[in-house]
């Protein structure tokens, strides 16, 4: 895996790429694939909050949309107004698009406000994924 203060840094840096108008929640996420391509997203939200896409799946689908398929970790920073306050986790849909494309060893790495993170694999926030 590649230097897990860079994957989160860039994560970081995406928060101020969100579009938050309706929660002020920023969110951005570096997602790292098997050959070392970084991919990253920052939530977008819409008045029809069912038409919003949060940063982890913006992340997901900008990488499968440019033919990657295999992915080692992902870097999720979040706070409202874009200030980490907490480790923001993702949420089910998110850990569902994860474990789509992912196995339980896949590493989830968590800013906290200390400038440090937490890491977490998919198997301990997902434990009971749906897969056919």
């Amino acid at each position: 895996m590649t230097d897990g203060k860079k994957l989160m840094s860039i994560a970081i840096s995406q928060m101020e790429k969100a579009y938050a108008p309706y929660s002020h929640y920023h969110v951005g996420a570096a997602l790292l694939a098997e050959d070392g391509t970084i991919f990253t997203g920052c939530n977008v939200e819409n008045a029809s909050y069912g038409a919003a896409i949060c940063a982890e799946r913006t992340a997901f689908v900008k990488a499968v949309s440019e033919g990657a398929r295999h992915f080692t970790a992902i870097a999720i920073a979040g706070g409202m107004n874009g200030v980490i306050t907490e480790a923001a986790t993702p949420c089910g849909i998110c850990r569902q698009v994860m474990s789509e494309f992912c196995g339980k060893d896949f590493i989830i790495l968590l800013a906290l406000p200390d400038g440090k993170y937490e890491e977490h694999t998919l198997g301990e926030l997902f434990p009971l994924a749906f897969n056919l």
